[in-house]
């Protein structure tokens, strides 16, 4: 069975905006090619699914900001800012190199409003903490709620990032993956 499946809005109703096939993430300019796509091992997509279905009787929906990320993006994203209290070591591997992690937000499901979450995705400061109480009580309550829901689709959170969770013991029971994995449907530019 192929170890990976894609998360597109349809499917699971969630919202997909990949920060890294875009310049607005913190290294400026895409990191994944123009065919970048969603994707999870089969195992994290059903986690995710359970997700949806639980935010969903509170009016609320989420847009996926990363998943699968090849071990050449980690490499890239390590290259730029080698922080590992941010970014895993690519030499260790990523949960997300092996399409065990997802980044996300919450939105408001009538809108289409982001929620405050204190801080924008990816800033590396202590204020992106789990717990961090610099930031409003409106977006702590946010942050909670998130981690309501993902914890208790059965998801495992990283406590400097409230946007990050991943499967539990994700090291132990999924391998990183390149790019390769993916065929014809890559997600790399072919100068990476």
């Amino acid at each position: 069975m192929f170890p990976l499946v894609p998360i597109r809005a349809p499917d699971f109703d969630v919202e997909v905006a990949l920060a890294y096939a875009t310049a607005a993430n913190f290294t400026g300019k895409p990191v994944y090619g123009t065919h970048a796509g969603c994707w999870l091992h089969h195992d994290a997509a059903m986690l995710l699914a359970r997700t949806v279905k639980l935010a969903r009787p509170l009016g609320l929906r989420i847009r996926v900001l990363d998943a699968f990320r090849p071990a050449e993006a980690q490499w890239v994203l390590w290259n730029h800012t080698p922080d590992p209290g941010f970014l895993a070591d690519p030499r260790r591997g990523s949960p997300h190199s092996m399409g065990a992690a997802v980044d996300l937000e919450l939105i408001d499901g009538s809108s289409g409003q982001v929620l405050d979450m204190g801080t924008a995705f990816d800033e590396f400061t202590p204020r992106s903490h789990h717990g961090n109480q610099d930031i409003p009580a409106e977006a702590q309550r946010n942050r909670h709620l998130l981690m309501g829901l993902m914890t208790t689709a059965g998801w495992d959170f990283y406590r400097n990032e409230w946007w990050h969770y991943q499967m539990f013991n994700a090291r132990a029971h999924y391998p990183v993956l390149s790019d390769s994995v993916l065929g014809a449907d890559g997600m790399m530019p072919s100068a990476a």
